[in-house]
């Protein structure tokens, strides 16, 4: 086993902490969070890249890292929310790393990050309806990941396990 594993889903799906979880068992794995690359290429944090040099820039500068990134092996990725929605990007990660859909609800999304600041696509008057619609959005590309793994009501050890399972098989 050596193709990368990719963590896609909507904001607060948990691919970080699964990512670094998944990463603690498969040793010979490296953890590597895009939005985290991004911000340390440009310097600063993703809600000011998207005031100060707009969302389209955010998304081409993301699409190259995951371009890079998808050319190695043995790394954990977890992709931003909206990185999936690129045609190109998608059919790279399909084609080279094993794509994983961390699928939950809109309300344990946004349990999991109501508060949270740094997410530039939330900060409206009703956050909730906004990550609906996203998710509606989104989540036919998201349903074209290699694997859909469940993550409402379950530990980060059942979900690191099934991802193990699955991708053993």
């Amino acid at each position: 086993m050596s193709a990368s594993i990719v963590l896609t889903g909507l904001m607060g799906a948990g691919k970080s902490t699964v990512g670094k979880a998944l990463s603690k068992v498969l040793k010979d794995y490296t953890f590597v969070d895009v939005d985290d690359v991004i911000v340390d290429i440009e310097g600063m944090s993703i809600p000011d890249i998207f005031e100060k040099k707009s969302e389209a820039y955010f998304r081409r500068v993301e699409k190259e890292v995951i371009q890079e990134l998808s050319e190695e092996e043995d790394l954990i990725i977890a992709l931003g929310g909206g990185a999936f929605e690129d045609k190109n990007s998608r059919e790279i990660l399909a084609e080279n790393c094993k794509v994983i859909y961390l699928k939950s609800s809109v309300e344990r999304l946004y349990s999991r990050i109501k508060d949270d600041k740094n997410r530039p696509l939330l900060q409206c008057e009703n956050p909730k309806d906004k990550l609906e619609e996203l998710l509606k959005l989104r989540e036919p590309n998201y349903l074209k990941a290699e694997f859909i793994v469940e993550t409402d009501n379950r530990t980060i050890d059942e979900i690191t396990q099934e991802i193990i399972e699955l991708i053993m098989e």
